[in-house]
């Protein structure tokens, strides 16, 4: 073992080395350093801000749905690891890959049959364009090319996935002029609650008019994530899919954000009864333990690829299948399901309407929502990077960890969260949501 660091010496290292997403190097802001975790405390190297711990409302950005350092999963991953770490899955299988499809292929709404597995959200999408892509060349319509979003969307960092989120507000307007042309349709009225027929018909007429080029639809269901955390009805779902069905279109839901509970119905589509021709997971889908994902699709899907002039799905990552990550996932949706998590998150849900209600008072604040275990406050404007930075130091003096982003203070806490947590990381947001309007 090399002799151990101290905190000062890591975080040299860290500014002098590593580069952290969505940031420049050398990175302007310093990390917090953690040393460990567990339940939903992350324990810090060294205090900040009078903290030596935080409660992590993130859930490590949406994935550690049972909190950190579960025994369940330590033991499904000390047990694997006995047993082997990798192998390759060209050519060769293992039980934890296939329990898991067969498990996922169980949970997941009919007709979704088939999985790929991958290695990270961003690569599932790039997997299930390739699925709607591939398909129409094989079937004899290689000139369905294209795909078609709503604004205000967010499907990952990767080329394909970064041409169909929000081209102008978006992380990646960057890359406008090189990456793929791909339809936009306005944004979906930011309510759950109602219905607006205009948008419905919008809907349909785009795909109407563009269904000889589209290969397929994408969407997060029922919640925009990281694009800005919007609602909208599930309605759109139903409309999404009779127009699609009618038009000869797939239609593919990207649920790795909102999968596995996080919206109050296991899969966010199930708000809808709408099931989609391809779908994508991951996130939740190991606990936050290790990464993973997976891109489900139909046998009519699957069928059309196998029937075409190149006969197979021609992606294959290094580590798809990756035994040690495939058990863990295995246990935490045993653990998911084996427990009443809609009555926890019906409760955090709860939790998040009463203490964030008085939010909506504040000044700057312009919209205050909550849906399942996600709760939003949105600001009447963006923050610049020194408002950022207060509201952060505001959120960890309350001894919580948020990350607010753009106008948007929000908390996707684990289900383990238990009430005087949550309502500690109420009272951060109404920290940061103070500090950013002072």
């Amino acid at each position: 073992m090399p002799d151990p660091l101290s905190p000062t010496e890591l975080l040299k290292l860290d500014r002098d080395h590593v580069w952290h997403p969505y940031g420049p190097m050398p990175g302007r802001a310093e990390p917090l350093l953690v040393e460990s975790a567990s339940g939903v405390r992350l324990r810090l190297a060294q205090p900040a801000h009078g903290q030596d711990e935080l409660i992590d409302g993130m859930s490590s950005w949406w994935s550690a749905v049972h909190g950190y350092n579960h025994p369940v999963l330590n033991e499904a991953a000390r047990g694997q690891l006995d047993r082997m770490s990798h192998v390759m899955f060209g050519g060769l299988t293992h039980e934890p890959a296939v329990r898991l499809a067969a498990k996922l292929v169980e949970i997941t709404p009919e007709p979704l049959r088939h999985v790929f597995l991958s290695d990270s959200g961003s690569v599932s999408v790039e997997v299930a364009v390739k699925m709607c892509l591939q398909y129409w060349r094989s079937v004899g319509r290689p000139g369905k090319q294209r795909l078609l979003t709503w604004r205000g969307g967010y499907h990952g960092d990767t080329w394909q996935p970064m041409s169909v989120c929000d081209p102008k507000g978006g992380m990646h307007e960057l890359w406008q002029g090189a990456l793929p042309r791909q339809l936009f349709a306005d944004a979906p009225p930011a309510s759950y609650d109602t219905y607006d027929t205009a948008y419905a018909d919008h809907l349909r007429a785009l795909i109407a008019r563009h269904a000889d080029e589209l290969a397929a639809v994408i969407v997060e269901p029922v919640v925009q994530g990281a694009g800005g955390m919007r609602f909208h009805s599930p309605e759109y779902l139903r409309v999404l899919r009779e127009a699609c069905d009618e038009h000869g279109v797939l239609l593919v839901f990207d649920e790795i954000a909102t999968g596995f509970g996080r919206t109050g119905t296991l899969f966010a589509s199930e708000h809808a009864s709408v099931s989609p021709d391809v779908l994508c997971l991951g996130k939740a889908l190991t606990g936050g333990y290790l990464t993973m994902a997976a891109t489900l699709c139909t046998s009519e899907v699957a069928d059309g690829i196998s029937r075409g002039e190149v006969p197979v799905l021609a992606h294959g990552p290094t580590f798809m299948g990756n035994p040690l990550a495939a058990a863990v996932a295995c246990a935490s949706i045993d653990l998911l399901l084996g427990q009443d998590w809609q009555g926890e998150v019906k409760r955090i849900e709860a939790g998040l309407r009463d203490g964030l209600a008085e939010v909506a008072e504040l000044p700057g604040v312009r919209d205050v929502r909550v849906l399942g275990a996600i709760g939003v406050v949105q600001l009447d404007r963006a923050l610049d990077e020194a408002a950022m930075s207060a509201a952060t130091e505001a959120v960890v003096r309350e001894g919580v960890w948020l990350r607010p982003f753009r106008d948007l203070i929000y908390t996707m806490p684990p289900y383990v969260t238990n009430d005087t947590d949550l309502a500690r990381i109420c009272g951060a947001v109404r920290a940061a949501a103070a500090t950013a309007g002072a």
